[in-house]
């Protein structure tokens, strides 16, 4: 295939906008300028890459696509900077998957010191989730618990974060009063992340208990989340990084639930990309738990 920069560079921004529109505006060209050039990356690749749908949706052929045409973006950017490091006002932008709780705690302190030269578009799932959008081509890379590396992309161990299930002394002594039995659990109110958190229902059923039996409170805010737990509007799962000082009790210390984290990005060489893992590795050594 013999694949043009230009028609890389819309079929991009027409993703990153959502529209044909949108694109035409970020390349300071016409919506039918836009058209022209990805009908001529589809032929060219002999695929259909683009649902044009309000928003448009990348196909399965358009991931690898997507993801070159990012790849060549960053590298661009990149080379701009070391020919031109006057000009370089402008910083490159990267796109990066993370959980939560990870950007909660250890990995905005991380990235700080390099953000007056790079722009970072932080895009937040679940850490059972962050690994399809590297595999979507729509991020750089991923704190992801997903160690077997996407296809393009290197994969290193982070460490882990220890959530345990916890609550504030009150609601422990008016739900758990005769000890967290699976009976009790069945009764007491569960605060959980969102619908794809798994961590307290995964709890529940090795206590042998329906995750759909209690009342279930959801919180999808990571600050907020250790708020509604230590408000008392339920029990969860709270990473040791989070825990609030004197404020929560561990209801059952046999059974905690470790998740181990990993670094996924690209792989090709990037000075910025790399400064970013360097700067996300030496956080991780020093705020997680480095689990055997």
């Amino acid at each position: 295939m013999d694949l043009d920069l230009a028609q890389l560079r819309a079929f991009d921004a027409t993703v990153t906008a959502g529209t044909l529109d949108g694109a035409a505006r970020a390349l300071h060209v016409t919506p039918s300028a836009i058209s022209q050039r990805l009908k001529a990356l589809e032929a060219a690749t002999g695929r259909v890459l683009l649902v044009r749908s309000r928003p448009v949706q990348v196909t399965e052929s358009g991931q690898p696509v997507l993801r070159l045409a990012r790849q060549v973006a960053l590298l661009a950017a990149d080379a701009a900077r070391e020919l031109a490091p006057e000009d370089g006002d402008r910083p490159v932008t990267l796109p990066i998957a993370l959980n939560a709780d990870s950007m909660a705690t250890w990995v905005l302190p991380a990235l700080a010191p390099l953000a007056d030269e790079l722009a970072f578009d932080l895009h937040v799932q679940d850490q059972e989730h962050t690994a399809a959008l590297l595999r979507e081509g729509r991020v750089t890379a991923a704190v992801t618990a997903d160690d077997v590396p996407v296809p393009g992309c290197t994969v290193t161990r982070l460490g882990g974060m220890r959530y345990r299930p916890m609550a504030t002394p009150a609601f422990t002594d008016r739900w758990f009063g005769d000890g967290v039995t699976a009976e009790a659990l069945s009764r007491a109110p569960v605060v959980v992340f969102d619908r794809t958190d798994d961590l307290q229902h995964g709890y529940l059923r090795s206590r042998g208990v329906d995750p759909q039996a209690p009342p279930l409170h959801h919180v999808p805010a990571s600050v907020d989340y250790i708020t509604a737990v230590t408000l008392g509007f339920g029990w969860g799962m709270v990473p040791r990084q989070q825990e609030p000082p004197g404020a929560l009790v561990e209801l059952d210390p046999a059974r905690g639930v470790d998740v181990v984290l990993h670094w996924q990005q690209w792989r090709l060489r990037s000075p910025s990309l790399d400064r970013v893992a360097a700067a996300v590795l030496t956080a991780a050594r020093r705020h997680l738990d480095q689990l055997a």
